[in-house]
């Protein structure tokens, strides 16, 4: 007897798994948009927050960017606890714990007050703030990477780690296009003294439809649901790394090059541009819409090209782009609209080979039991060590005019990265989840 083909979407997802991708990708969506208000909007709010030193006018970017780096360092914690916990109770209840966190920060860094007003209390509320969105980032991404990868059919899954970035793009691209729309609307001293706060706020909003939508997932760890009928016994904080300290290693040395390139590409790289050659502010939230916009697209492609060939060649492709390409791309910055515009699409399309099937080999590097823990808590580590200071280092090296000597910085990780790729790293795409 005949049975009848399973239902596809246009790329080949079978239909029961869409409602899946859409519960993980429309809260990440949120998660994401928060956390990328931030880095677009610094650039107006900082003087706002922070007092200015006489005659630096680069002192209160340069406090907003370590706020930003300190948000960072909760990413691993974040990572650890809420991996721990998805491992434990699931992805679905990490999940909303992570949305509802990332909303009660972007309200707080929403109503921040002004340093003429409160004084040293302003910073301490945005520090405070940015420590919030980080423990929910570092666990959306342990929560919500590995249960995309768990969603996937077989042979799609990484197509499914694509929309890890499809989604976060989408959320980039919401805070760029709601920053530059903003930019262009109004003067810049409204937007100084206003205009930055409104998108935190949409954030908070949106926050509560990223909470609706999750609801109706399904959960996807099975581990989860033997302890939760108390059938297996519950996996120990560090169990990740007492047992599999290879795995961990390797994550680290995967991610090093990628946090570098993709804070920088996909945030800093619009802020560089106007520090480093005075650049036009609203033209350059203008050119990174429209790189992002290049980048989302890429990622769903990039993905399903690794579930043929596999994961290690677009790796290396990518490291090696990164390698070579950072000292003369940025060498070539310009005043001008087309020199931007071409540095960040020609980045973006070594750097989707990264993060389009990252998701895919951290999850793929360890069994259901802690992978959430594993795989989120040595990635976030390093996006904290290396990619959350990237836009500090880049200004830090502009204020002691070495501007050259970051794309070297970036060139030296990839080195790094590479090796790993090539002599470390095995092929996962065709083998099972453990």
């Amino acid at each position: 007897m005949a049975t009848s083909p399973v239902a596809q979407s246009p790329l080949g997802i079978p239909k029961s798994r869409v409602r899946q991708l859409m519960a993980a990708s429309i809260g990440n969506v949120v998660e994401w948009y928060d956390w990328y208000a931030y880095t677009f909007l610094a650039i107006y709010f900082s003087k706002q927050v922070f007092p200015a030193a006489s005659g630096n006018s680069l002192v209160p970017l340069l406090s907003s960017f370590a706020v930003f780096a300190v948000g960072f360092f909760m990413r691993p914690l974040g990572g650890l606890l809420v991996g721990a916990f998805a491992d434990r109770y699931g992805r679905k209840a990490a999940m909303t714990f992570t949305i509802v966190l990332m909303g009660a920060g972007s309200l707080l860094v929403g109503l921040t007050p002004t340093y003429a007003a409160v004084g040293v209390l302003a910073p301490i509320i945005l520090t405070l703030a940015r420590l919030i969105q980080g423990l929910s980032v570092g666990g959306e991404f342990a929560a919500a990477t590995t249960f995309l990868v768990e969603s996937a059919p077989p042979g799609r899954r990484g197509l499914f780690s694509s929309f890890q970035y499809v989604s976060t793009t989408i959320g980039q691209l919401l805070a760029s296009g709601l920053a530059a729309l903003l930019a262009t609307s109004l003067v810049e001293a409204d937007m100084g003294s206003y205009g930055w706060r409104i998108p935190f706020i949409v954030g908070a909003v949106l926050s509560l439809v990223g909470l609706w939508i999750r609801k109706g997932a399904d959960e996807t760890s099975a581990v989860a649901e033997e302890i939760r009928r108390g059938e297996a016994e519950r996996p120990k904080m560090f169990e990740f790394l007492k047992y599999h300290p290879r795995s961990a290693l390797t994550i680290v040395g995967i991610t090093i090059a990628g946090t570098v390139a993709y804070y920088t590409w996909t945030s800093f790289l619009p802020t560089y541009a106007q520090i480093t050659v005075k650049f036009d502010k609203a033209e350059s939230l203008q050119i990174g819409t429209i790189s992002l916009v290049f980048f989302m697209i890429l990622q769903p492609l990039l993905g399903m090209l690794s579930d043929r060939v596999g994961r290690r060649p677009l790796l290396i492709t990518f490291g090696l782009g990164f390698l070579i390409l950072p000292v003369p791309l940025l060498s070539t910055l310009s005043a001008s609209y087309g020199s931007l515009l071409f540095v960040q699409l020609v980045g973006m399309v070594f750097l989707g080979c990264f993060t389009s099937i990252s998701a895919a080999v951290n999850s793929e590097l360890f069994p259901t039991r802690v992978r959430a823990a594993g795989a989120g808590f040595p990635y976030s580590l390093t996006v904290a060590l290396f990619g959350g200071t990237a836009p500090l280092i880049g200004t830090a090296l502009q204020e002691a005019e070495n501007p050259g000597l970051f794309p070297w910085y970036m060139s030296a990780l990839a080195l790094i990265s590479t090796l790993v790729y090539v002599f470390v790293l095995k092929e996962t795409k065709d083998q099972p989840l453990r």
